[in-house]
């Protein structure tokens, strides 16, 4: 257990143990704990049991072959989460790496793959930013809003085309309800930080409707590590508006509109080469507008659902030096999708139920630089075809097959598959499962056709290319209280992308990565729950260099617990985040690779709810006060505290 751990042991490994071990006494069966007269739960854990992600379609995770993990909106206000990047820490499989405090570049990584191999879909809409090298920036995107997080691990082109080498993370925001309902939100505390939330929502038989609005600043902490002597403190501000709208004229056709509309400013620090961040002037100003609007179609008594959909998206950054701007950037992404779902059974045939989907997905990218060094202006379309089928045999296994054919006016059409398994033995509530698939990873505009005073983009780069596989189970025990996923994975990439400082190029030979991923999920006592998680991780490149930012070891455990008649609720959250790798440059803007050192975020939250319309709630981030870098030369915060109230009418 000390290898799991290895770095720095001291106080980190005997306070992580210490959580693990107290986890491990709270979830003893009865026979064993301390008080038998402790309310244990008498209903069964009720584990999310659907996933749209994984399929495309709505499945019952039991028919899923694919590893995926889900968050819902009610644990993300349990935690009080500000950032939808902060919950990604406790998935398996995830890394995450922000540049500095909140309002900087945060990039996420699934199971070693890079972040613009990493897809992100937010209420369907792909929002990877064309002109920051095809990767979303999670660095904005705050919680409010947010009724589910599905992350989907492993090679998933044959569904999603390019940008999904690595994975998917679909981000699912609430719909209005069916009456009228407002909630108002403030909050404030460390770092002269201020929040402000509101929505209002309704709907009924026909339409259901949501708009809300929310404003973040803070005057933040510099983003040059104080502790190499920079305490400039450097602010953030974001102004997010969001919009969702369902019409439903006749029971079998649903419209569906949603927008979302964000602007913010961060200020920031520079980086020297040979010397890492140190404070400075420059800051960054930029919007993102995401709009999607889709048709939806139920025919045949609901067997066959038609949808097709519209969206746009747009990010656009400005960087300024004192003011003044250096540099413009925009990235427009343009979509149609159609895709078709039929359903159907067959009980004298292996008592099998089958779902076979067909999709066509049209998409328009365009990136634009505008600086003192050059100006760019590119764009590029591709179309892809998706088949799908999948078949359960007599309600125990599911079989699940995908493929997929890419036309691309820059490369050669590409083709990529994928084939997944589960088989349910309901008898020991256990679940085995496997997936196979292949994925394919554009080079970006930049890549290809950018330029600086320094960098000059190849056009010749090739397609990266990745073949996946994982096997695992998920076991239910304790009377289905409690659930244990386990999950062993290798992927290999051809082709990798590296930049050299000058240029990029690919790499020859194999990227691979390898690891075991864990998750546990229980109800321990009445009204207190457990969410842990451990993931094993092991990169490297062709040249057997173990690859940056991607720790071998990473580990969360997360405590919630209602009490006082479910009006007050605690929430304990500990981060592990192994040893890693990560880059410094020389004087000459030639890298070298450091060692970055291990760490533990201890975060704390609390609410009580007053009545029926009003709740107080107050959190502390970074407990123990911990020094920490996510990134080279890069500080964070320490310990701070928040405080709020929140009114629903």
């Amino acid at each position: 257990m000390l290898s799991v751990f290895s770095g720095r042991p001291g106080r980190h490994f005997r306070f992580f143990s210490l959580a693990l071990l107290s986890f491990a006494s709270l979830g003893a069966p009865p026979s064993l704990a301390q008080d038998e007269s402790s309310e244990i739960l008498q209903e069964p854990l009720q584990l999310d049991d659907i996933s749209v992600t994984a399929n495309m379609v709505p499945t019952e995770k039991s028919k899923v072959g694919s590893s995926v993990t889900r968050f819902t909106g009610e644990e993300l206000e349990e935690r009080r989460t500000r950032l939808v990047s902060d919950v990604l820490r406790e998935v398996p499989g995830v890394a995450v790496n922000r540049t500095g405090p909140v309002g900087q570049l945060t990039q996420v990584r699934i199971r070693g793959s890079e972040g613009n191999q990493t897809l992100v879909l937010i209420d369907g809409m792909r929002v990877n930013d064309p002109s920051a090298g095809s990767e979303f920036d999670f660095a904005h995107l705050l919680a409010e809003e947010v009724e589910r997080v599905e992350v989907l691990r492993g090679p998933q082109s044959a569904l999603y085309g390019s940008d999904a080498l690595g994975g998917v993370i679909n981000i699912v925001t609430r719909s209005g309800s069916r009456e009228p309902e407002a909630r108002i939100k403030a909050e404030g505390g460390s770092f002269n930080t201020a929040l402000g939330h509101a929505s209002f929502s309704d709907g009924g038989e026909k339409y259901d409707y949501i708009v809300s609005g929310t404003g973040f600043r803070t005057k933040g902490t510099s983003v040059a590590d104080k502790r190499n002597g920079h305490d400039e403190a450097d602010g953030y501000e974001n102004l997010t508006g969001f919009a969702k709208m369902n019409l439903r004229p006749v029971d079998n056709f649903e419209f569906s509109f949603v927008g979302r509309f964000v602007d913010f400013d961060s200020q920031g620090d520079e980086e020297i080469a040979g010397v890492g961040a140190v404070d400075g002037d420059g800051s960054t100003e930029g919007t993102q507008v995401y709009t999607r609007a889709q048709g939806r179609l139920n025919l045949l008594d609901d067997r066959w659902e038609q949808t097709l959909g519209l969206s746009y998206v747009r990010h656009r950054r400005d960087y300024l030096d004192d003011g003044d701007v250096t540099s413009h950037y925009e990235g427009e992404t343009r979509r149609i999708d159609y895709q078709s779902d039929f359903s159907f059974e067959t009980p004298s045939l292996l008592d099998a139920s089958h779902v076979a989907t067909f999709a066509i997905q049209h998409e328009d990218r365009a990136a634009i630089s505008e600086s003192a060094f050059s100006t760019f202006d590119r764009d590029i379309s591709s179309t892809g075809f998706v088949g799908q089928y999948q078949a359960t045999l007599f309600e125990r296994l599911t079989l699940t097959g995908s493929l997929r054919h890419d036309r691309n006016e820059l490369f050669e059409d590409t083709n990529t598959y994928r084939a997944t398994a589960a088989f349910s033995i309901f008898e020991t509530g256990t679940k085995l499962r496997a997936s196979y698939g292949t994925g394919v990873k554009n080079p970006t505009l930049f890549e290809l056709y950018g330029y600086t005073n320094t960098y000059r983009g190849n056009p010749d780069l090739e397609p990266e290319e990745a073949r996946g596989w994982d096997v695992g189970f998920d076991q239910n025990f304790w009377n289905s209280r409690a659930m244990l996923d386990a999950t062993y994975f290798e992927q290999r990439i051809d082709n990798l992308i590296q930049g050299t400082g000058e240029s990029s190029i690919n790499l020859s030979g194999e990227t691979k990565v390898r690891g075991v991923e864990l998750g546990l999920t229980a109800e321990v006592l009445e009204n207190l729950t457990a969410r842990a998680s451990y993931t094993y991780t092991h990169g490297e490149d062709a040249a057997g260099e173990e690859l940056v930012r991607r720790p071998k070891h990473l580990a969360s455990l997360n405590l919630n617990y209602r009490f006082l008649e479910d009006r007050a609720n605690l929430n304990l959250g500990v981060i592990y985040n192994g040893d890693q790798k990560d880059w410094a440059f020389n004087s000459d803007w030639t890298r070298r690779p450091v060692d970055m050192q291990d760490y533990v975020l201890v975060n704390l939250a609390a609410s009580y709810r007053l009545n029926e319309n009003a709740e107080i709630y107050g959190r502390v981030d970074n407990l123990l006060n911990e020094e920490y870098q996510e990134v080279y030369s890069y500080g964070t915060p320490g310990r701070a505290g928040y405080a709020g109230i929140r009114l629903r009418f």
